[in-house]
């Protein structure tokens, strides 16, 4: 993964059925390891990873609001 995030911004990740985790917990998990990775979204059993590029960046998140 950390392979595919030098070449593109955003990752969609699809868990299987036969996870041992949901695909929620499995993209917060992801995220927690990937370093500067953030969970955009699931959608099902879909995960979608961001990951600025450091050299130009095309997405900016919003910043969090507690």
């Amino acid at each position: 993964m950390e392979d595919a995030f030098n070449t593109r911004e955003l990752l969609k990740v699809k868990v299987r059925e036969a996870a041992p985790m949901s695909a929620a917990a499995t993209g917060e998990a992801l995220a927690a390891r990937i370093s500067d990775a953030h969970l955009v979204q699931t959608i099902g059993r879909t995960v979608v990873l961001y990951r600025a590029d450091p050299e130009k960046t095309g997405i900016r998140l919003p910043k969090a609001t507690d």
